[in-house]
């Protein structure tokens, strides 16, 4: 049984992982180590975490919404692509067996902040080839199936998939990085929201500890969107993945 001050521990890390969220990404390096810190099982504190921070995505969305008009067309290309992934990686967590998702946990950490560290050169790359000639254009065979596979992975862990989905989405769709990036915030929202969606019926949610979360991650976000101008989202990119490192380093050195 969690107790008060386990609780509190669990507000604080959803409290800074909604900031950081909202800043540079990366929250979920935060709060799943620290649900199975509590001693929640593995599979329980994933599914937990991925219903706990899904209602921070939609906050992403709205402040990028005037950048989806015109974008109709790709949406109802891509959404699809992005449920049916997340329900396919969700369905794969729920079937992975406790002892052998624990197995995976420090490599799925280190993947998520290898992608995390990821993310500003890949938007250097992209802002470069977007000012270059020749951008490639989106096909539409196998976009949707790339963008399937990617949302696999953001149902399955989540952490690092706006990093695997813009990249997919710069290298075959000529457009901005501005609408490109609002595009990867409505397919991680439904990749995201239809993995949380198919949790909820798998009886592992531990509810307590996602409502708790839900309510301070929300804080969090309004927390990060006040110090947007005075925090150096690189900077604060770089003590997640650091942390991510050395707590993935810490469960090898556990076992």
């Amino acid at each position: 049984m969690l107790n008060f001050m386990d609780y509190t521990l669990i507000a604080l890390a959803a409290l800074a992982a909604g900031a950081i969220n909202a800043l540079a990404g990366g929250g979920t390096l935060i709060t799943f180590p620290v649900l199975i810190a509590m001693g929640i099982p593995p599979v329980a504190a994933n599914m937990t975490n991925t219903v706990a921070l899904c209602p921070g995505y939609l906050g992403g969305i709205l402040s990028q919404f005037q950048d989806l008009r015109g974008q109709a067309r790709r949406l109802w290309l891509l959404l699809p692509a992005g449920v049916a992934g997340g329900l396919f990686g969700a369905l794969l967590l729920q079937n992975t067996d406790e002892r052998l998702f624990g197995v995976l946990v420090p490599y799925l950490i280190l993947i998520a902040a290898g992608l995390l560290a990821l993310q500003k050169p890949v938007r250097d790359w992209l802002n470069r080839r977007a000012q270059s000639s020749g951008s490639a254009t989106g096909s539409d065979l196998w976009l949707p199936m790339l963008v399937g596979l990617a949302a696999i992975y953001g149902g399955y862990f989540g952490a690092g998939l706006s990093v695997i989905l813009l990249a997919v989405l710069g290298l075959t769709i000529d457009d901005s990085l501005t609408r490109l990036n609002a595009l990867k915030q409505a397919i991680s929202f439904s990749a995201n929201t239809a993995a949380a969606v198919f949790f909820l019926f798998s009886s592992m949610i531990v509810w307590p500890v996602a409502l708790v979360m839900i309510m301070s991650t929300l804080l969090g976000g309004a927390l990060g969107g006040k110090l947007a101008g005075h925090v150096r989202p690189e900077m604060l990119r770089q003590i997640v993945v650091v942390i991510g490192v050395v707590v993935a380093a810490l469960y090898f050195i556990d076992r």
